[in-house]
């Protein structure tokens, strides 16, 4: 039987990539929305195996456009809103683009939403919204921060969703992973920085802070976590965490990773990587307990042992020379 029909923003990104191919597995009928470009790219879709590709209804466009936004939506029963522009450093340079994409295109999603009658969109945040710790860990009551120009347009767009949801009954769920790494991750984040420069042959690595400390997601489990919300009605209306409930600080990591792809680690702070120092998120750890409890999710990647095995899988992809061949290790990406 095919199931309901869902359309997936963002499609073509990293986490939206693994999503759109799980779904896909598990007999959903998916239409990918993928950002429109003269290659007829469809960023990591691309990868996909033939079997998955060729049950993936692809559709081009650009989530400013409200117009090309509402025609996806034709025929969806679900949304599950993953585009956005996510580098921090490149939201100091240009944040204008930022408000454009994540605040506006939000809007866009949840007016088309509303005006077909959609039966439920689930929006994607991000624990940068809370900004440092004030409290640990981080439940969904803690207080919003925009510390930078992208966790503050994504704070606009989450209370965009609530809003409509609040005054329109619109029915938004709002998902918020912590920080998600595995395969297919962008270079600017730091797990890929550390494994793509060590399987690049380095012998020192460039990094920004070290102290910062963070609660990684493998992707599988943001993956599962999606699916949750999606499937459950009692969602509708709540922000909810999806975090590992585990902290480990950024030079923890390097050495964590190191140990998983047998290499030695000797690590120089890089300035240009260093954010302004108020605008650093110094600790992010997830208090998980309301996907437990509203979802029956739990990581399947949690604590170290689990972290170290997304590690490993994260490295192993990595290693592949042709994955390898798609990263500048020498360039940093903002």
């Amino acid at each position: 039987m095919r199931a309901k029909k869902v359309l997936i923003t963002g499609a073509d990104g990293f986490i939206g990539s693994h999503l759109t191919e799980e779904l896909v597995r598990q007999g959903y009928d998916v239409k990918a929305f993928v950002y429109y470009n003269s290659f007829n790219s469809w960023g990591w879709l691309d990868s996909s195996p033939d079997q998955i590709k060729n049950e993936i209804e692809i559709f081009a466009g650009d989530i400013r456009d409200p117009h090309g936004v509402k025609a996806a939506m034709n025929g969806c029963e679900i949304v599950l809103h993953l585009a956005s522009l996510i580098a921090i450093p490149y939201s100091y340079h240009s944040p204008d683009t930022y408000v454009d994409t994540n605040i506006k295109g939000t809007l866009n999603v949840l007016q088309a939403v509303r005006d077909l009658g959609i039966s439920k969109v689930v929006h994607t945040s991000t624990s940068e919204v809370y900004g440092t710790a004030k409290y640990i860990p981080i439940d969904e009551e803690h207080p919003l921060q925009g510390q930078s120009p992208y966790s503050a347009s994504k704070i606009g767009a989450d209370q965009m969703a609530l809003s409509f949801y609040r005054s329109f009954e619109t029915p938004v769920s709002i998902i918020r992973p912590f920080n998600t790494y595995g395969p297919r991750q962008s270079a600017r984040a730091v797990i890929p920085t550390i494994i793509t420069q060590l399987a690049s042959g380095k012998e020192k690595i460039k990094l920004g802070a070290l102290s910062p400390t963070r609660d990684f997601n493998y992707v599988k489990d943001t993956v599962s976590g999606f699916i949750a919300v999606m499937n459950n009605a009692k969602s509708i209306g709540e922000v909810i965490n999806i975090g590992s409930n585990y902290e480990v600080s950024i030079g923890e990591t390097a050495e964590a990773i190191a140990e998983v792809m047998g290499k030695k680690v000797k690590i120089e702070t890089d300035e240009i990587r260093l954010r302004p120092e108020k605008s650093e998120v110094e600790r992010l750890w997830a208090d998980n307990q309301k996907a437990r409890e509203l979802l029956g999710w739990e990581p399947l990647y949690g604590g170290m042992d689990g972290f170290k095995h997304g590690l490993k899988e994260t490295a192993d992809w990595f290693m592949n020379l042709k994955n390898l061949s798609q990263y500048k290790a020498d360039v940093y990406n903002i």
